[in-house]
């Protein structure tokens, strides 16, 4: 069966984001190593699942980018997508009619995904979207990039959530730029 894993940028105090969208913090810190992981994770799945905010965020900065501009490029515009919102109408990727809105039932749609063959389904981000997963029980696998950094302030990772989450480790790795990516499984409760 096809798995959800969750892929997210962390900084060490738990922020995905910091004041003001600001991802600054990982772009002047990317590493051949996260390229590497990056183009890896790729090559694993064949879904991209995104919140609506995310999406906002990668649908105008993707489709404008090519292999020779952003490594990468070709597998993100040309891969499905998946966009859960209940306030966009329609998701658009620059010339690629390859992503579409899931308004309601979020967790059908992930089960009927999961039992379908295929590649992994990736979440990007979307912080909100991984918070509601999470407690629907519907992510099967989280790596968190976390960043040697401390921001103290922006978007926490698990800000609003109401009971506690188990996790076990997988395995981790560390890059030379002081990145560590951690694998974390659910443990059911």
């Amino acid at each position: 069966m096809r798995k959800v894993i969750a892929s997210l940028f962390v900084t060490f105090d738990g922020y995905v984001v910091g004041p003001n969208e600001d991802i600054t913090w990982v772009t002047s810190n990317f590493s051949g190593q996260m390229a590497k992981y990056a183009g890896d994770l790729m090559d694993s799945m064949d879904t991209i699942l995104l919140g609506r905010v995310t999406y906002e965020i990668m649908s105008k900065a993707w489709p404008t980018q090519t292999e020779a501009t952003a490594p990468g490029a070709d597998k993100m515009n040309t891969t499905p997508k998946i966009v859960f919102s209940r306030t966009l109408e329609k998701a658009e990727w620059g010339t690629w009619n390859n992503a579409r809105v899931v308004k309601h039932n979020a967790g059908d749609e992930i089960n009927k995904l999961k039992r379908l063959p295929g590649k992994d389904l990736v979440i990007y981000g979307s912080a909100n979207l991984v918070q509601g997963f999470t407690r629907m029980g519907l992510i099967d696998e989280y790596q968190f990039l976390v960043h040697p950094l401390v921001l103290g302030a922006g978007k926490p990772l698990w800000a609003g959530m109401t009971r506690p989450v188990h996790l076990k480790l997988l395995r981790s790795e560390a890059f030379a730029n002081g990145v560590v990516v951690l694998y974390y499984a659910p443990i059911p409760q």
